[in-house]
């Protein structure tokens, strides 16, 4: 399950367990109700701050709990709801935002990490991919809204119609995300940036981004209905 460590002054959310290991930290409705309340304990917090979110093991996050999908067919509209709510929150999140992603990052994770201010990627090893087509199942709008507002336009295009997997080396040199680090560099590289820009936290920068992204966290925040069995978000 997520937690909170800091580092002096700056937030870093953990994908899983205390301990680390290889979980696939999927979004299942504990994992997104924990990620909920320590977002709550993080805003709730005073000074200059920013969040960095992370992994230990071979997975940032392979995107929703496909098992659990499964076997609650009848709860996966508000299940989806769920984690677009979340998506959206962390786009907008009023402070500065990084995503150390040191392992992979399919559907819903990959999601969740471009839904950050600023993302490094593991440089040796690891993907980021959207493989939906692959796999059969769509995208909400707000999800591909997310996509198009942080991938450059034909990058975003080939991520989404392909679903093909990007390395972080290559993942940079294509503008999906800000920068490539070896393992041991990537959250050091997370939180200097994380520590260099904590003064901005505050309602400014989280004004500033609900108006950059107000129609991407309109789509991620409109009732989801009728998903059933696509799962029409981000499947893993």
């Amino acid at each position: 399950m997520a937690h909170l460590t800091r580092d002096d002054s700056v937030f870093v959310l953990h994908l899983g367990d205390e301990g680390g290991g290889d979980d696939e930290n999927v979004f299942g409705p504990p994992q997104v109700e924990a990620i909920n309340a320590l977002l709550d304990e993080v805003e709730a917090s005073e000074g200059p701050t920013a969040l960095v979110t992370t992994n230990e093991g071979k997975f940032y996050s392979t995107g929703l709990d496909t098992g659990w999908v499964l076997t609650h067919v009848d709860e996966v509209d508000p299940y989806i709801q769920s984690v677009q709510e979340l998506l959206a929150r962390i786009l907008v999140f009023p402070m500065p935002t990084v995503a150390a992603v040191a392992g992979h990052a399919f559907g819903g994770g990959a999601l969740f990490a471009l839904a950050h201010d600023h993302v490094v990627m593991r440089s040796d090893r690891g993907y980021i991919c959207m493989p939906g087509v692959t796999i059969g199942a769509s995208y909400a709008p707000g999800s591909v809204m997310l996509v198009g507002d942080k991938v450059p336009a034909r990058v975003n295009h080939e991520m989404l119609v392909t679903g093909k997997r990007y390395g972080g080396q290559q993942a940079h040199d294509l503008g999906i995300v800000d920068a490539a680090a070896t393992l041991d560099d990537v959250l050091p590289t997370a939180l200097a940036y994380a520590h260099a820009n904590k003064h901005t936290r505050g309602r400014t920068i989280g004004e500033i981004k609900a108006s950059m992204y107000a129609r991407t966290a309109a789509g991620l925040r409109a009732t989801v209905s009728g998903v059933g069995g696509q799962a029409a978000i981000a499947e893993s």
